[in-house]
């Protein structure tokens, strides 16, 4: 009987030994849920084990300044970090024109897939179909769908870019007299946020002598965008100013109103790069113009992908990581990235940049 029992005795000493052993929690893959992290130290070229991590951008479609400047950025970082660079993009920004090139760029087997989309909706099935494959998924510059990309990388606070061209608007038309939007296409989902935002603040009572005419659309294509500014000062003889919250719509207007002569009832306002406009301020066709930097936006992404694929970025709410030049970034709700503030450009700054 003696023997019985210490035989149990020692095979429920060896049970309390050994069953915690594979009862413990596993190493958790992911961030627990409301758990921070703070970086301290800037993301840096790190051992990937001898693969070189391949990133591709697709912007809107080519030949446009602004996605340029994105590109230059991205192409910097994977300079300093040694990942492989390729941009590919359709020639016009048309809401399914990027889903070839998403799938290509899929079963070529990148590890990133950054973009900036036409349509917020109509490129998610192939993101997600990307995403299923292991590639990672950033939006740059614009939103979309949130089942279609892990991480949003925008250029400012998109709540208040409406209401800010409407101020920047108002501030040279005196608050006064008819207004027109030249947009880029109609299903753009970072143009018609903005749009939304430049109607709600003509509710201003600030705003009450501004009246908005029409929204036009150019696609982003000069030559459409330069007949579409055309159309709106002929249409319209009273027009005070045109709001184009893109680079090639503001360019096209700028030169438009040039070619009338009709700077000295016309205003032009929108979001252009310091080089394409510099032209327009300097002999007085506009007065001034705003932009954040597309640079900074394609640089910041890149340092924040490559992050990503090595483990030195964790998207989440609340957790920060650091850009070398451009110091700590946070991710906010829904996994977005602000890049920076914009920058109003007029004749006494316009010569301090070049991009």
């Amino acid at each position: 009987m003696n023997k019985l029992f210490s035989m149990l005795l020692v095979i429920v000493l060896f049970a309390m030994l050994v069953v915690p052993l594979y009862a413990a929690d596993p190493v958790p893959t992911e961030q627990p849920a409301g758990v921070t992290i703070t970086a301290t130290e800037p993301i840096t070229k790190t051992d990937t084990g001898g693969k070189t991590l391949r990133i591709v951008y697709i912007p809107k479609n080519t030949g446009n300044p602004y996605f340029d400047s994105i590109i230059n950025g991205f192409m910097k970082a994977g300079e300093e970090l040694g990942y492989e660079f390729t941009t590919v993009a359709p020639s016009t920004a048309e809401g399914t024109g990027q889903i070839p090139f998403i799938k290509e760029q899929t079963q070529r087997g990148v590890d990133a897939i950054a973009i900036s989309p036409n349509d917020p909706d109509a490129v998610v099935p192939a993101l997600k179909q990307a995403m299923s494959k292991g590639v990672r998924v950033v939006c740059v510059n614009s939103d979309m769908n949130k089942e279609g990309r892990e991480v949003a990388v925008l250029p400012m606070d998109f709540e208040i870019t409406g209401s800010s061209q409407v101020e920047l608007m108002g501030s040279v038309i005196n608050y006064e007299g008819e207004i027109a939007i030249l947009s880029a296409t109609t299903t753009a989902p970072d143009q018609n946020y903005w749009i939304e935002g430049m109607k709600k603040a003509l509710e201003d009572p600030k705003y009450a002598k501004m009246k908005l005419v029409k929204i036009a659309y150019g696609d982003d294509d000069p030559q459409k965008s330069l007949t579409e500014a055309e159309a709106l000062l002929t249409a319209f003889p009273n027009l005070r100013g045109i709001i184009s919250p893109t680079t090639v719509g503001v360019a096209a207007a700028a030169q438009a109103v040039e070619t009338a002569g009709a700077a000295d009832r016309v205003q032009v306002v929108g979001l252009g790069t310091p080089n394409q406009m510099r032209r327009f301020i300097k002999n007085g066709t506009i007065t001034k113009f705003a932009l954040w930097s597309p640079y900074n936006e394609g640089y910041l992404s890149g340092y924040m992908i490559y992050g990503m694929l090595t483990g030195q970025v964790t998207p989440g709410e609340g957790n920060k990581f650091v850009v070398p030049q451009l110091g700590e970034r946070e991710f906010l709700k829904d996994n977005v990235v602000i890049t920076g503030p914009p920058t109003v450009f007029d004749i006494n700054n316009i010569d301090e940049y070049n991009f």
